[in-house]
């Protein structure tokens, strides 16, 4: 905690996502760079069955929290652009993350592994988008409401379901036999549509009961006993838990008073206690020393390249041919290509699956942390327009003023 909260304020210091110290905090104290002795003072291997417990709920409450911020009106609100750009930037990364396959797999995996379930992963990983961390980063330009910032989020929270439904698809296939991953495949495809039409309208119900965020016990009791059935029956299904846990959140209204409470009271003791945790279980499971040779460290700087190509690629040419312009496009390319966290959750699911090796998991963290630590510096080069470039008249800013005013109110 005190590793990743110090390089966390250092990281932001140089206008950086705190995630990105985070991190980095896991991986230090692992035994990529202090080394397999040193490393075991700190954090034994001994620890790791209790420190992955931890993990897990800590994951489990994270993607609970994203789910509940998820809006949805979002999504409504440049529906073209944003379809089209979203679906765009998970295919172009999908499909070059499969083709990638064809020349990872005889070099980094192995017969126990089929070739299936090794592209379909490569291709889902490489299509994630950190849907908090690219908030944080907008939020912290001051470009969260602009019209750019809203068609990224926009973008981002649907490439995350998409991506999400996606690994679920590819967890199946690769748990089961043939016959039995339709069988995965189809559970995953009913229970989201349960979800969706028959949970989502009871919840808007249900919470809508509690109008203030000081909840009454029963409500943190319904609510958390429904969190732990949703992931428990996503488990049983045979997909991971975490996606249980993000469409019980997806299906809570993002405005509700319970969410607003939920997210208040589990944002801190989520960050703080619970991921660090995680954090550091992935830096006991990263071995960047694995990454020998240059030959290895050509095939990462392959995986980077590849990953970068696709998503800013995918997301440019979408966006341009549904009407922005080549720098808020571009601009709009590099926030997609931020990964995070969500890329690290990603990339524990295929460990724990055995479906990547240990040598390629490090490979495809530092793609993860590459990737993300570019988005701030490149967006500022680049210096984005608030409002896209064919356009004429007041900046969005300069109209919400004007509606304040008139309003009688003081907001800018």
């Amino acid at each position: 905690m005190v590793t990743g909260q110090i390089l966390a304020k250092i990281f932001a210091h140089l206008s950086q996502p705190p995630v990105i110290g985070e991190v980095l905090a896991g991986i230090l104290l692992g035994p990529s760079l202090l080394g397999q002795e040193t490393s075991a003072l700190i954090l034994p291997p001994s620890v790791a069955p209790f420190l992955g417990v931890i993990a897990q709920l800590g994951v489990i409450l994270y993607m609970f929290t994203v789910g509940l911020e998820l809006n949805a009106g979002q999504l409504k609100h440049r529906a073209h652009a944003t379809v089209a750009t979203s679906h765009a930037s998970i295919l172009a990364p999908f499909l070059l993350g499969s083709l990638l396959a064809l020349a990872l797999y005889p070099r980094l995996s192995n017969s126990a592994v089929s070739f299936t379930s090794f592209a379909l992963f490569i291709g889902v990983s490489m299509s994630i988008t950190a849907f908090p961390v690219l908030a944080r980063i907008l939020t912290d330009r001051g470009m969260n409401r602009t019209d750019l910032g809203v068609v990224a989020l926009s973008c981002a929270a649907t490439d995350d379901v998409t991506a999400w439904c996606l690994l679920a698809i590819v967890v199946g296939v690769t748990r089961a036999q043939v016959g039995e991953a339709l069988l995965v495949v189809g559970g995953a495809l009913v229970y989201i549509a349960m979800m969706l039409l028959i949970v989502r309208p009871i919840s808007s119900r249900v919470v809508s009961r509690w109008k203030t965020e000081q909840l009454p016990r029963e409500a943190v009791v319904i609510v958390l006993i429904a969190l732990l059935v949703s992931t428990l029956t996503t488990e049983l299904i045979g997909i991971h838990a975490i996606f249980g846990a993000f469409l019980l959140g997806a299906v809570i209204p993002h405005n509700s008073a319970v969410a607003r409470s939920f997210i208040r009271q589990l944002e801190h003791v989520v960050a703080i206690l619970f991921l660090p945790a995680f954090f550091a279980f992935t830096g006991m499971r990263t071995r960047i020393d694995l990454v020998s040779g240059l030959d290895q460290w050509l095939i990462c700087g392959v995986i980077m390249l590849t990953a970068t190509l696709g998503k800013f690629g995918g997301t440019v040419v979408a966006a341009r041919l549904t009407g922005l312009g080549w720098r808020n496009a571009a601009a709009l390319g590099t926030l997609m290509n931020t990964r995070g966290l969500m890329e690290l959750v990603v990339l524990n699911i295929g460990l724990d699956l055995k479906v990547i090796s240990p040598t390629l998991f490090s490979m495809m963290v530092l793609m993860a942390l590459g990737t993300t630590v570019a988005t701030s510096p490149i967006l500022r080069l680049l210096k984005p327009r608030l409002v896209p470039e064919d356009e004429a008249g007041p900046t969005a800013a300069d109209l919400y003023q004007s509606r304040a005013a008139e309003s009688g109110t003081n907001k800018t």
